[in-house]
């Protein structure tokens, strides 16, 4: 007798070792999907999908709406500002995310942006490329040792490279409104309740909070102005929290010593101001894409993804946690 078996959405870019998680999953038929399958075969596939694993794709309302039988949906990363959450849940359909996959991965980004700003790798490197030995005293180099940190969100990211920076014997404050303050003080660092205050303190800034309608724009000009004009600034968020026309003018007067960003207001980021200053080191939204991170969010993707069809969810990854009740 023929088993009727439910039908999950994978996309090709997915490390293999999630395609791996699937031996012996019978009562399952995985459906690659490419990033160029046009919008209207993505939907036929969807028509009779059960679940399905997202990478770059957006997945607007109009996509939901064409998967009738759609049980669960999980994100191959931690970054969900491309899915319509309040549609999902209006099915009652849970979005989850890869959880810590690749949390330390962002968080040694974040650090290596920090060291580099610090030592000013680009400048280092061009004095050794070009034969001007003798320009290698032209540019400050500064350690990271006893400077102060901020790190704005304090979770799965923010509370690693904290760790991190303490080791490195940093004074690490926390900005996070959504964490108590009893836990910062725990993990050996400073709450910082006022984030312009805390701009004013601080010798690095890194961002690790969440894209939302409160954190578009969060450092505008008015805070970039409250920075030491030292100071280096780091995200490895999302595009958005910081205001790149103000962030460009900071940075080119030096009103601000330099940037490390890995996110941009658009991706594929085009040619923008902020790409031609050489206090800025830029990377392509690859923070969390290391060879390890890859194949860990690729695993913890299928099994979110096998835990809602199994009737047993890892609720820890769930987003839309009201959905479960």
């Amino acid at each position: 007798m023929a088993v009727n078996r439910k039908k999950i959405l994978l996309p090709t870019e997915m490390a293999r070792a999630g395609w791996a998680v699937l031996d012996g999953r019978d009562d399952l038929e995985a459906i690659p999907f490419g990033p160029d399958m046009p919008t209207e075969t993505f939907h036929e596939h969807l028509a009779t999908a059960s679940g399905v694993a997202l990478w770059g794709r957006p997945f607007p309302a109009a996509t939901i709406a064409a998967a009738p039988h759609l049980e669960v949906v999980s994100r191959i990363g931690v970054g969900y500002d491309a899915v319509d959450v309040p549609a999902l849940s209006a099915r009652f359909i849970p979005l989850f995310i890869a959880g810590t996959a690749n949390s330390v991965s962002v968080a040694e980004q974040a650090l290596f942006f920090m060291f580099h700003l610090a030592r000013n790798g680009t400048a280092q490197d061009r004095v050794v490329r070009d034969g001007n030995w003798g320009a290698k005293y032209a540019h400050k180099l500064f350690d990271l040792y006893a400077k102060t940190l901020l790190v704005i969100g304090f979770g799965r990211i923010g509370t690693r490279l904290a760790a991190r920076c303490r080791a490195l014997e940093m004074d690490v404050h926390v900005h996070d409104p959504f964490v108590p303050e009893d836990m910062i003080r725990a993990r050996g660092c400073t709450p910082a309740p006022v984030l312009d205050a805390a701009l004013a303190k601080a010798d690095f800034v890194s961002i690790h909070c969440p894209k939302k309608p409160d954190t578009i724009g969060l450092i505008n000009a008015a805070r970039l102005a409250k920075m030491k004009p030292t100071a280096f600034l780091v995200n490895t968020a999302r595009g958005g929290i910081i205001d790149e026309p103000a962030l460009y003018t900071a940075l080119s007067t030096r009103k601000l010593a330099g940037a490390g960003l890995d996110v941009f207001e658009t991706e594929p980021a085009p040619q923008n101001p902020l790409f031609t200053l050489p206090n800025v080191i830029l990377a392509p939204h690859m923070a969390g894409v290391t060879q390890e991170a890859l194949d860990r969010m690729a695993v913890a993707c299928v099994r979110n993804l096998l835990s809602a069809i199994d009737g047993k969810p890892e609720t820890e990854n769930v987003v839309n946690k009201d959905v479960l009740k």
